[in-house]
């Protein structure tokens, strides 16, 4: 597990293998949730970015007969 440190501006460093792992570069916005105790850091990514990632998802739906 890594470690890392606040410092007095309440900053921290995201360590380098993770920033990495995730593809976070410099810039990037991410989104910030306090969730059961913890601090939760999510890459937002540019919707350009998002086309075609629900690719080969199933839309049916199967409804009752007596709905249109």
């Amino acid at each position: 597990m890594t470690e890392v440190t606040v410092s007095p501006k309440f900053q921290i460093v995201i360590p380098k293998d993770i920033r990495e792992s995730m593809g976070i570069v410099a810039g990037q916005k991410v989104q910030v949730l306090s969730y059961q105790g913890r601090i939760e850091l999510i890459p937002l990514k540019p919707m350009t970015e998002m086309r075609g990632f629900l690719e080969g998802l199933d839309t049916t739906v199967v409804r009752d007969e007596d709905r249109v």
